[in-house]
């Protein structure tokens, strides 16, 4: 039951907010939470007739697909059921930079220019209209919902992107405190910090937590180790994002905030994707997104294989993503959840392309192959490793008191037995691991593409 005012802010604060904004976004929940409930068979008629319309409005008013849909004789009508998008080339970040303006609708008004952070590489410039953000407010605000929280509940938000935090304005100030809703810098995580928003959490009291999986990871250890209880304080749950969440974080968060952790995955181009349940499973906001699972060549991988996520966004008409490369590998699961809902399910999201590491044989595996080697070794308060090339790879360690050093070797030689026993492995001690651009922190970063394997230098 919300409280009173809970009830106040999702009923009224809120939908005002997002009327005066011209958004949708009340609307689109409500329908979205009939029919998260719908059987496979209407869900999946539902989908095919928004993506007709997507593509009509892409091939009457925005200059690049009307152009490539000329071009390969594709006609929107023509389109019976979700593979006949496989008809359509694969939408690159180099695409959508080289295209620019010829992406955007011809009667498009009010967009919004975004970018990403560039976690990744150079961040990616594009645009996003009232629909694209009522529909993805609307499928986040839904699973908020689905663990009996909602908006006006106080939220504490541990974030780190620079987008967010460089858009706290008066307005901006006011709404957050009319949602009941304190926001931590995640960039800022010193011990000093850390002990302020730990102190903050506790005079607030929040129903929810909502950040990334490595920042709120690293607080709930530092409550540890400064013997701060976090779990009388009845927060119900914690949101997370962003970042691919590791078993280990998910176990700390968990134990030290004393709620389920909720897991979700999306991005700022491709919107929100997928949501977990109380059940457990990661659901699709089907009725708004498509996903495609493809290989390095972009064919269609089998059921239960992974591949590379690839996403075509049915409210995007303005600035449209249709078969857009997430960089991202998952795979679906064909089991339908217990919760009821009939909504399709991931079953695993591994991470970035550049979250997998390359041997010095070509062989291709996940990067939890060299997280274990670091993750359960006593004394290490954080690590990075960056592959430069298949036959260089650089580990950089923050120590915890207590760490033998001379452990440096024994680490480098089991990088060196999944990676091969030419490679070079630097060990670098550092003081500290600034995050990414973005804000993020990823343990492991490559940089290397699939091709044939390199020959050691000689020189």
């Amino acid at each position: 039951m919300l409280s009173p005012y809970t009830a106040l802010a999702s009923n009224l604060l809120f939908p005002l907010h997002e009327r005066l904004k011209r958004h949708s976004t009340v609307a689109v929940r409500r329908r979205l939470e009939q029919t998260q409930w719908w059987a496979p068979e209407p869900l999946q008629a539902l989908r095919i007739e928004r993506l007709r319309a997507l593509l009509h409005t892409a091939n009457d008013g925005v200059p690049y697909y009307t152009g490539l849909f000329r071009q390969l004789g594709f006609e929107p009508d023509a389109v019976r059921s979700l593979a006949d998008l496989q008809a359509l080339p694969l939408l690159t970040k180099a695409i959508i930079r080289a295209q620019g303006d010829a992406l955007k609708h011809r009667n498009a008004q009010g967009l919004a220019r975004c970018n990403t952070g560039g976690s990744s590489g150079e961040p990616l410039v594009f645009f996003i209209g009232r629909e694209r953000v009522s529909h993805d407010v609307a499928a986040k605000w839904r699973a908020t919902r689905w663990w009996g929280v909602d908006i006006g509940d106080r939220e504490t938000v541990l974030w780190g992107s620079p987008i967010e935090l460089g858009a706290q304005d008066r307005v901006r100030r006011w709404r957050d405190a009319l949602l009941r809703s304190q926001l931590l810098p995640a960039f800022e995580m010193g011990e000093d910090r850390l002990d302020g928003f730990l102190a903050a959490i506790r005079r607030q009291r929040p129903k929810m937590l909502f950040g990334y999986p490595s920042a709120l990871g690293l607080l709930a250890r530092h409550a540890e180790r400064r013997g701060v209880a976090m779990n009388n304080l009845g927060i119900r749950v914690a949101f997370v994002t962003s970042e691919r969440l590791y078993d280990d974080q998910r176990e700390r968060i968990s134990r030290v905030f004393g709620c389920p952790v909720a897991n979700g995955y999306g991005s700022r181009d491709a919107g929100f994707i997928a949501h977990e349940c109380p059940q457990g499973s990661l659901h699709i906001t089907a009725e708004d997104v498509i996903v495609e699972l493809v290989d390095a060549a972009g064919a269609p991988v089998a059921a239960g294989e992974p591949g590379e996520i690839v996403v075509t966004h049915l409210a995007t008409g303005e600035f449209p993503f249709i078969r857009y490369r997430t960089g991202d590998v998952a795979t679906l699961s064909d089991k339908r959840c217990g919760c009821g809902r009939g909504l399709p399910v991931l079953a695993d999201v591994q991470g970035r392309t550049t979250d997998f590491v390359h041997a010095a044989d070509g062989s291709v595996m996940h990067g939890l192959a060299l997280i274990y080697i670091l993750r359960d070794r006593s004394g290490i308060e954080s690590f990075k490793v960056v592959q430069e090339s298949r036959l260089r790879t650089r580990v950089f360690i923050v120590t915890a008191p207590g760490f033998d050093r001379g452990s440096a070797v024994d680490i480098a030689a089991q990088f060196r037995q999944r990676l091969g026993a030419a490679v070079d492995v630097g060990i670098e001690f550092v003081d500290a691991i600034a995050p990414e651009k973005s804000g993020k922190h990823r343990y492991i970063v490559s940089h290397v593409a699939a091709a044939a394997p390199e020959e050691p230098s000689h020189a």
